[in-house]
């Protein structure tokens, strides 16, 4: 049974356009930065936003928002620049802890989040990582945009906590040196976690060299528990944690269904044929 899927010029030629970007991204190479179509030039002071995306949830949306509103704070007014901070929500081609994800498309992905982005937060850009830690990516955002003087990183608790973890590092202090001396991170809260639990890990002595550089961004608890995995998982019970973007791409996708069972036994993954379809068209372009 052949599934009919079809994609307009307009569509075909985003699709065209981030591919070509993700192409010139070599995980094995230097740390690389590019962003995607329609991003702002990143310069001066930028806050990024790095994750896997899959798929963006309101949650998501709620964090590049309250950072937008942190960068017109008091807290934020020592790091004033000439002009107001430039926002990047982040993937990378290869992301610590979850090289497997694999469905949807990367490509599927990053097309969805700035269909998102322009809907709901115009002016947001998107930035591509060849890399998946976070010095990796400061890396690759200082040699790829030389124009950029301070950067932040926008993270959840449960990064955070990962960051500051002895186990993850062969000489932890070095590795975080390299970091802080790079960027600085803005942290919000998570599941249980608040800004006590913050306040808490970072009284740690063997934490408290970083200090300094790690800054908690304050976000209602209506967005901590929203999570991506189980939108993927049980997205019928989950439809008001995602915007209706989101929604439509789900319904006309089928990224997250099991495949169709049919009357003969056979089996059909809409997603899987329509992924086919989509590559045959940009190798043919």
């Amino acid at each position: 049974m052949e599934i009919p899927i079809y994609f307009s010029q307009h569509t075909i030629q985003r699709f065209k356009e981030v591919q070509a970007l993700l192409d010139q991204l070599d995980p094995a190479s230097a740390p690389q930065a590019v962003i995607v179509p329609r991003s702002p030039q990143p310069e001066s002071t930028i806050i990024v936003f790095p994750g896997s995306f899959n798929p963006p949830t309101n949650a998501h949306l709620a964090l590049l928002e309250q950072a937008h509103q942190f960068a017109h704070s008091p807290l934020f007014s020592s790091y004033k620049d000439e002009q107001d901070p430039l926002l990047y929500a982040a993937m990378s081609k290869l992301t610590t802890d979850k090289e497997n994800v694999e469905r949807p498309l990367l490509l599927d992905r990053v097309i969805l989040l700035d269909t998102v982005l322009q809907q709901h937060l115009p002016g947001t850009g998107i930035m591509l990582f060849n890399r998946g830690l976070y010095v990796e990516q400061a890396e690759a955002v200082r040699s790829s945009f030389p124009g950029v003087r301070r950067l932040f990183f926008l993270l959840g608790y449960d990064k955070i906590v990962q960051i500051l973890d002895p186990h993850y590092y062969e000489d932890r202090t070095t590795a975080l040196n390299t970091l802080f001396s790079l960027a600085e991170l803005l942290v919000a809260p998570r599941g249980t976690a608040n800004a006590v639990s913050l306040s808490d890990l970072l009284s740690q002595p063997h934490n408290q060299p970083f200090v300094q550089y790690i800054h908690e961004l304050p976000l209602s608890s209506t967005y901590r528990d929203i999570s991506s995995s189980r939108v993927r998982q049980h997205g019928a019970q989950h439809l008001q944690d995602i915007p209706s973007e989101v929604q439509r791409f789900m319904s006309e996708t089928r990224a997250y269904d099991t495949p169709l069972r049919l009357k003969d036994g056979a089996e059909i993954d809409y997603y899987e044929e329509r992924a086919k379809r989509l590559q045959v068209l940009l190798q043919n372009l």
